[in-house]
């Protein structure tokens, strides 16, 4: 297979080191500033269920260029993505809770559009209102999410599954560093029940998409 066709060996080991280092809980600012979930639906759940690959790419892949912003039409999501990388601890940065409508694409990996696992984070809550991904359960099979990129293109992609699991119990290879032959995007954000002895919620909510278009 060519270059654009393989997620290279370097990066496969780059983006596997750094998923085992994935220590504590993601996303784990979400929730009220006191420890309070917000006024209303708080993360949700999702019965959970694993990621499919698609049986043919609908799309080729793009050249390396970082995302600039991501829409999702159907939840009116449209918001800037900024780059995340890894803490001296070994977790992954997250966008910061005073900016709740900031998502953040996990540097470390491939770019939306190409090939290879591509995640970008984003809050459900953040101080008792809502986030940019409160509505992020609410995804279906075959939903339309757009990354726009400093190179100028758009990258088209469709859900495939959706998946909601503790966070002790994260698919940090599956998610990061998964070896793949087509572009995929994550969406990661907080789910399940919210516990108000820590003031975060217990799950994260993951959305597996594949790239469908690009323009």
């Amino acid at each position: 297979m060519t270059d654009r066709t393989t997620v290279s060996a370097g990066r496969r080991a780059v983006s596997a080191a750094a998923g085992a280092l994935l220590i504590g809980l993601l996303l784990g600012s979400c929730g009220g500033d006191d420890g309070s979930p917000p006024a209303a639906g708080g993360g949700g759940s999702t019965p959970a269920a694993p990621a499919t690959a698609p049986e043919k790419k609908d799309a080729k892949p793009l050249p390396k260029s970082p995302p600039k912003t991501i829409s999702i039409d159907k939840l009116g999501v449209s918001a800037p993505v900024s780059q995340l990388g890894l803490r001296p601890d070994g977790r992954i940065e997250e966008p910061p809770i005073s900016r709740p409508n900031l998502t953040g694409w996990y540097k470390l990996g491939p770019t939306p559009g190409e090939n290879g696992p591509s995640v970008i984070l984003g809050h459900v809550d953040a101080n008792k209102k809502q986030a940019v991904f409160y509505r992020l359960k609410e995804l279906k099979e075959g939903d339309q999410i757009q990354v726009t990129r400093q190179d100028g293109t758009t990258a088209t992609f469709a859900v495939t599954s959706k998946q909601d699991v503790d966070k002790n119990a994260f698919p940090h290879k599956k998610v990061f560093a998964e070896t793949l032959d087509y572009s995929s995007l994550r969406l990661v954000t907080c789910g399940g029940a919210f516990d108000s002895s820590t003031g975060h919620y217990k799950n994260n909510l993951i959305v597996y998409a594949k790239l469908v278009q690009s323009a």
